[in-house]
């Protein structure tokens, strides 16, 4: 604030309460038109304009100023955006009854801020049964499956060549439907009929466990039975569940090296969809994921397990698809009818699903820039507790009224997951740089700019949390760390936010901070 703000804000509070008195008047006929206009007090345009000369960012912060002149734009101090799932109206309502009706109730803080829901503006078109998993929204696409067989996994060119010398081979693959798997193989080497000359052990690992699952050991006194190539060897049975992300692989104890094909020059035998190779070539998967060259060696053999239920679902599909339909039509008249009462949303052009809220992000952030003139932005998400009250005068302590301002709770060092609701498979490090936990944190307006005009170019990871932390990484803002944005859900005394919360305990939250002051509880 200027030097004078406090004469300038008391010129201004009288100016405001003269300009409404003299609406008031004008409303109930007792000035004509003529009248009206000659009587219009001077001061109301010469404290305007003083202010306009200080710049118009602080004319614009006043409270009522921007609303009371007609055809002046609106400022706001904070603009506060609740990323939020489409059919998560509850979660909304229960917003709009607690911190955002208190907030837009209230006479000093209400005119400084504004704010918006952020929905995708389309529905996932296929049913979550029906999907690769439930966070994106990819058909899972299982057709004509091979039921009551063995089925090996990868059918290897003949003449295979040896592809490294590095004593480790491994291959990457994805279970859509629950497997068996009965044997793992090796590479057959020479003429057909040779002896086995070689040692070599396989194994078979559920995606970053340290841990086999199954393992088979081949030598030249032990080599298995040999099938189209491969030698094989029996392991004992477990069913491997949908979603299943193993590793397979193949390490040498011979100076050699294995004898191994490329991923590329593999056919997989997917059993009709229930099976996916995954390779770094196609981006699915980092170098670093585990040791050794990416290749086959060999392979396994596996049954699909509950093939009846299988078919039953195949069978249903058309049905259920049908009725998500319907239920998607009945979502997007009730969003609408949401969005014309309340006038609290803004609908994004993205599919709405978890691995899209990185998108989500930043279309909102480019509405936010191309439309809304402001000074900081607050992020939360639609099942967290905000005391705005606290924000507000946080941000006059802190003084975070300067560029390049990023305030949160942040992680450090956190490690990258490869499996999972997590899972993150394109970024290469095994930690992510600094990120703030996505109950609340607050970012300057040069932030948003920049993410804003760089919203085209920049890559989304698996969570918007994380994605924020590797894209501020690239510029460097000041971290303001405040551990009152809580990142799990905890209830404390003088707490920015809290996550995690149903909209019945949000309800139950607010009602005890109005009864006692204290959202945690009322004192007996």
């Amino acid at each position: 604030m200027p030097e004078n703000g406090g004469c300038q804000l008391s010129a201004i509070r009288r100016t405001h309460r003269l300009w409404a008195k003299f609406c008031r008047a004008v409303k109930r006929g007792r000035l004509g038109p003529m009248r009206s206009l000659l009587l219009l007090c001077p001061c109301v345009l010469a404290v305007a304009f003083h202010l306009w000369l200080q710049g118009p960012e602080v004319a614009l912060s006043w409270p009522g100023l921007a609303a009371s002149l007609p055809g002046w734009p609106r400022h706001y101090e904070l603009v506060v955006g609740v990323l939020s799932a489409r059919s998560n109206r509850e979660q909304r309502q229960a917003i709009r009854r607690t911190w955002l009706e208190n907030l837009s109730l209230h006479p000093v803080l209400g005119p400084r801020s504004l704010v918006r829901f952020i929905v995708g503006s389309r529905g996932c078109a296929v049913p979550v049964q029906d999907r690769e998993d439930p966070y994106s929204c990819r058909l899972l696409n299982i057709s004509r499956p091979v039921l009551g067989r063995e089925i090996e996994a990868f059918g290897v060119p003949h003449g295979a060549g040896l592809l490294s010398s590095h004593p480790v081979v491994n291959v990457h693959f994805q279970i859509f439907h629950p497997v068996v798997i009965t044997r793992l193989g090796v590479l057959h080497q020479g003429e057909v009929g040779a002896a086995f000359q070689r040692n070599v052990t396989v194994r078979l690992f559920q995606a970053e466990h340290e841990e086999s699952l199954f393992t088979a050991r081949f030598s030249p006194a032990s080599p298995g039975v040999q099938v189209n190539g491969l030698w094989y060897k029996p392991v004992e049975q477990f069913i491997l569940p949908e979603g299943f992300q193993g590793t397979v692989t193949w390490e040498s104890h011979d100076p050699a090296g294995i004898f191994a094909e490329t991923a590329r020059a593999v056919t997989v035998n997917d059993g009709g969809g229930v099976l996916r190779l995954l390779t770094v070539d196609e981006g699915l998967l980092p170098y670093e994921f585990t040791e050794g060259v990416e290749g086959v060696a060999g392979g396994f053999v596996y049954t699909i397990h509950e093939g009846d239920a299988l078919l039953q679902n195949l069978h249903t599909r058309p049905e259920r698809l049908a009725q998500h339909l319907i239920t998607m039509q009945e979502e997007e008249a009730l969003l609408q009818k949401e969005s014309a009462t309340y006038q609290d949303i803004v609908f994004v052009d993205v599919v709405d699903t978890y691995r899209n809220v990185p998108s989500k992000l930043l279309h909102f952030y480019r509405w936010v820039g191309e439309t809304i003139s402001f000074d900081l932005l607050l992020k939360t998400d639609d099942d967290c507790y905000i005391d705005m009250e606290n924000v507000f005068e946080s941000i006059v302590r802190k003084k975070l009224h300067q560029p390049n301002v990023w305030w949160g709770n942040f992680r450090l060092n956190w490690a990258v997951d490869r499996t999972g609701k997590w899972q993150e498979l394109e970024y290469r490090s095994v930690a992510y740089p600094a990120f703030a936990c996505g109950s609340g944190y607050v970012m300057s307006k040069d932030i948003v700019e920049w993410l804003a005009s760089n919203s085209e170019r920049l890559k989304t990871y698996q969570g918007e949390d994380v994605s924020m932390g590797i894209w501020m990484a690239a510029i460097g803002p000041l971290r303001y760390q405040d551990s009152l944005w809580l990142c799990e859900q905890k209830c404390e005394t003088g707490m920015l936010s809290s996550p995690q919360y149903s909209p019945e305990e949000l309800i139950q939250l607010w009602n005890q901070k109005v009864l006692c002051g204290n959202p945690c509880a009322c004192e007996q």
